[in-house]
């Protein structure tokens, strides 16, 4: 019995991992729900493809050096490239903070996106925690930046109004730097690694037929995500919710979805019933953008559906990642999730870009009518995923792995 419940190192890990991950994305999220109506006063910023762009940029640059920083990682711990992010992430923080075009701002968000170390911290949580409690720990990251996304939405307009736009790039990089103290004094030292991990882990990482559809269900999530908030924060505008008041409809709406999201966590977590819980998510997700597509200027109904959304958003987010850490061999844990958190960030940059030029060009129905068709398509490729079985409490073995 004893080994079913988390030990305090875990619960320290989890913890302390998860606060990493909040004052992070407590800075970046601080910026989605303003920037959008703030771009028009920097100059090229009445451009909704390069307002995606802007808001899309962190991601591509996330996404070209996840599977570095995950690989460095595997081969010289994960702390100090923890540390390294966090610092690269801040100086690009600081270059925004100071822009008066669009073009500057961009430049920072790239900067802010070469600090990608999430494969890195999602790494150092599964090294922390026995595989039948990964899904706990992945909730526990899943439901901090849940939880920064709302206090972000909540924060972000009286903020703006307080210290500007300029401010809260400033914010963010502090975060990011206090952060770096919670790497120091909190997070667990997990076990040294081998100087030279095995080789072919990339390989795998990038072939395997299970993870594959993993990695694209994570692009397609983040890509729908970034694409919908080019336009929500307009759509809420013109539905009568001026935007100082639109934390009134985001912060019950994103602490219901914690409620909502529970339960088939912890079915799937309990039950190892992880597939068919992901598949539900998945569905979920498709209907509320078809929803979404139909609904109008509705401010009831477009709660309802934001509701829908994040409920279905949140159990992907603590689902996929430990699946991923389940199925990946230990030795090339750092470049599985580097390759996941490629996907991941990836679909932020696409997502904000493709919704900006899809928004210019054919207005908010079309995002939403293509973000339906997108994760429709995930979901017929989703659903050829095996099970995932334990084996004696440990995770997916390696010689299930390579018996494709």
């Amino acid at each position: 019995m004893h080994s079913e419940r988390m030990s305090s190192q875990e619960v320290r890990a989890g913890a302390s991992l998860a606060g990493i991950f909040g004052l992070r994305m407590l800075g970046l999220f601080l910026i989605l729900p303003v920037f959008a109506v703030h771009a028009p006063q920097l100059a090229g910023g009445d451009n909704l493809t390069l307002v995606g762009a802007a808001l899309g940029a962190y991601g591509l640059a996330q996404a070209v050096l996840q599977v570095p920083f995950g690989m460095a990682s595997d081969r010289w711990g994960r702390k100090p490239l923890i540390v390294a992010g966090l610092v690269i992430f801040a100086a690009g923080s600081f270059l925004a903070a100071g822009a008066t075009d669009i073009w500057t701002t961009i430049a920072g968000r790239t900067l802010q996106g070469a600090g990608a170390i999430s494969s890195v911290v999602v790494a150092l949580a599964a090294d922390l925690t026995r595989e039948q409690h990964r899904t706990k720990v992945m909730a526990m990251i899943g439901a901090m930046i849940g939880f920064s996304f709302a206090l972000s939405l909540v924060a972000a307009p009286a903020l703006y109004r307080w210290i500007g736009m300029g401010g809260l790039f400033v914010l963010t990089g502090v975060l990011s730097l206090a952060a770096i103290a919670v790497v120091a004094l909190l997070v667990p030292v997990p076990r040294r690694h081998a100087a030279a991990p095995p080789a072919g882990g990339l390989r795998m990482a990038l072939l395997d037929a299970q993870l594959l559809r993993l990695n694209l269900g994570i692009f397609v999530l983040h890509a729908v995500q970034m694409a919908m908030f080019v336009v929500v924060p307009t759509l809420l505008v013109t539905a009568g919710l001026p935007l100082p008041e639109h934390w009134l409809l985001y912060l019950p709406v994103v602490l219901a979805s914690f409620a909502l999201m529970l339960p088939p966590v912890l079915h799937a977590d309990r039950r190892n019933a992880a597939r068919p819980v992901m598949l539900g998510a998945i569905a979920l997700l498709a209907a509320t953008q078809a929803a979404l597509a139909a609904a109008g200027a509705n401010l009831i109904v477009l709660a309802l559906l934001l509701l829908a959304f994040f409920a279905a958003f949140n159990v992907l987010e603590a689902l996929i990642p430990s699946l991923v850490s389940r199925m990946a061999p230990e030795h090339a844990r750092g470049a599985a999730l580097g390759v996941y958190n490629t996907a991941q960030t990836l679909g932020l940059f696409v997502g904000g870009l493709a919704g900006g030029w899809t928004a210019q060009r054919y207005g908010a129905v079309a995002v939403f009518g293509t973000c339906a068709l997108l994760v429709l398509a995930w979901l017929a490729f989703a659903r050829g995923m095996r099970p995932v079985n334990r084996i004696g409490g440990e995770s997916f073995t390696m010689h299930t792995v390579k018996g494709r």
